[in-house]
Parts: C-alpha cells; sequence; structure tokens
C-alpha cells in the first residue's frame, strides 16, 4: 500500500517579505546620493508595489513617495540657487534630510512598524 504525501512546500523566496522592496527602496535612495538614477527607480518600485502591500508596508511606500518629491524641490530649488551661493546650504540640508529619513524609515521596516505619520514634510 503506498501513500501519496504531498510535495513539501518550496523554501521562501527572498520576496515573500513584503518589507523586502520597501527596504530596496531606502537603500535605492541613498544609493541616489552618489548614482543619482537609483533615487527614480526606487519612487518607481514604490509606486508599483503600494496598492499590494500590507498597511504598514503601504506607509513606508507612501513615506518615500513623499520623500522623493520633496528631495526633488530640494534638488531644484538647490540648484538653481546654487549660483548665489545659499543654494549649497539647501542641498547640504536635502543632503542630511534624505538620509536621516532614509535610516530612520529602515529602522521602522526592520522593527515592523509603520511610518508614524507618512505625509511629514520632516523626520518622523
Amino acid at each position: 500500500m503506498s501513500y501519496n504525501m504531498p510535495p513539501p512546500p518550496p523554501p521562501p523566496s527572498a520576496g515573500s517579505n513584503p518589507a523586502n522592496m520597501a527596504n530596496i527602496v531606502y537603500i535605492l535612495y541613498l544609493v541616489g546620493v552618489i548614482v543619482g538614477i537609483t533615487g527614480i527607480i526606487g519612487v518607481v518600485i514604490a509606486y508599483i508595489n503600494k496598492d499590494d502591500a500590507p498597511d504598514w508596508v503601504r506607509s513606508h511606500y507612501r513615506f518615500q513617495i513623499k520623500t522623493f518629491w520633496i528631495g526633488l524641490l530640494f534638488l531644484v530649488v538647490g540648484s538653481l540657487l546654487a549660483m548665489i551661493l545659499i543654494g549649497w546650504l539647501v542641498l547640504l540640508a536635502w543632503l542630511i534630510w534624505l538620509i536621516v529619513r532614509s535610516v530612520k524609515g529602515m529602522k521602522y521596516l526592520g522593527e515592523g512598524r509603520p511610518i508614524p505619520d507618512p505625509e511629514t514634510w520632516m523626520i518622523p
């Protein structure tokens, strides 16, 4: 008598954790400080994944999208004002702001917590 055992479940893939893609977006934003284009790739990933994610991860995607657009505004204003030197301070403020927002977002994500206020312009 032979028993048909069901096949074992497949091993979990790297994409099985819903927070993985959100973490990749934070990493792309940080790398974007040096490379540039990775920030655009990050915001595209955030837009693509935001509707399918659990609520706590969705708050991270909203936060990341907001970070991209506010950061782009800082970059444009800072670049235009760089000719009169105040723009360099704006660009420095953008750099610090982006790094701190990304690191804090990664911290919340690693703890499995949502962003408290994903719509804020400040650092949560």
